[in-house]
């Protein structure tokens, strides 16, 4: 017999119950897509509700903390499986003036 997941047994289970209810509740786009998600929606529509784990728990992530929970469509999730994905990273903010684009040659500049 195939042993249940830690999101679907035991204290565990309570805690991401009341989590998902947190998160339909909250949420309305896809942390995967990014499009709005129809929560009227039932499976096994692929375009129905569930709850992601953002890192999943086989590889490491935490099966009932609101942090690694989010809304998804019910395809998205499945297509994501298990992936791992790198949240884009934002630019650097430039601070000074040294990175500005070059728009004179300052070397033939007189003043």
């Amino acid at each position: 017999m195939a042993e249940l997941r830690a999101d679907r047994q035991g204290a565990h289970r309570v805690a991401f119950d009341k989590n998902k209810k947190i998160i339909l509740a909250t949420q309305n786009t896809c942390g995967i897509c990014g499009r709005p998600v129809d929560k009227h929606l039932k499976a096994p529509d692929p375009m129905s509700p569930v709850i992601d784990h953002i890192i999943p728990i086989n590889k490491g992530g935490h099966p009932s903390d609101i942090s690694n929970l989010q809304l998804a469509h019910w395809t998205c999730n499945r297509q994501k499986s298990d992936k791992l994905f790198k949240q884009p990273q934002e630019e650097p903010k430039v601070l000074g003036n040294r990175n500005l684009p070059q728009m004179m040659n300052w070397a033939m500049y007189r003043g």
